[in-house]
């Protein structure tokens, strides 16, 4: 019993582990980039928490309904909107105007990007922002990484101690019968 409990402890912690690794690293390695939704504005669709996971795309092949993460002018902080309607200024330079799902009215500014590439999201994870968030906090990621180090700790510690305990009593067996057979045959 104890040896199912042990392997299912250590299942967990690996498939946990196994799990973080692949969240943070593989949207990376697939070139996305990661941005955590903190307003409202696009409730209904992406919920404040989410994790919007979005891939840089040229300027041109962007479209309306297209939802991209941006800084607005006069801002320092990304928002992420749907387009809802691209034009050209005088100079030939696309202007794009967007709007977040939840809110009535349009967005108040009109963005130009002078990259040649913007974000464009492709997929969305709900509520995992507030898991990364919640990385950012010293004691969560100690707790994340000092309870497998614990758990592993302590599994290896058992081993030794129960492998330790088993050797004990094998050689006291061994002494045993040593003795038994040494000892003289009594007889009355």
């Amino acid at each position: 019993m104890r040896r199912i409990a042990k392997s299912a402890v250590t299942a967990l912690c690996l498939t946990a582990s196994v799990a973080v690794v692949l969240g943070v690293l593989l949207p990376a390695v697939l070139g996305l980039q990661r941005y955590v939704i903190t307003g409202g504005s696009m409730t209904g669709t992406i919920d404040k928490g989410s994790v919007v996971y979005s891939r840089l795309t040229p300027v041109a092949q962007l479209k309306v309904g297209d939802i991209i993460t941006f800084v607005p002018p006069g801002s320092v902080s990304p928002v992420t909107h749907r387009v809802i309607s691209i034009t050209r200024h005088e100079g030939g330079q696309l202007v794009f105007r967007t709007q977040g799902d939840f809110n009535t009215a349009a967005d108040p500014w009109q963005v130009t990007f002078p990259q040649p590439e913007q974000a464009r999201c492709v997929y969305h994870v709900p509520y995992l922002g507030y898991g990364l968030a919640a990385l950012s906090l010293r004691p969560v990621r100690l707790l994340l990484i000092g309870l497998p180090a614990i758990v592993i700790a302590i599994s290896l510690l058992w081993s030794l101690w129960s492998s330790a305990g088993e050797e004990v009593r094998r050689q006291e067996s061994a002494r045993q019968a040593v003795r038994q057979q040494s000892a003289p045959a009594q007889t009355e």
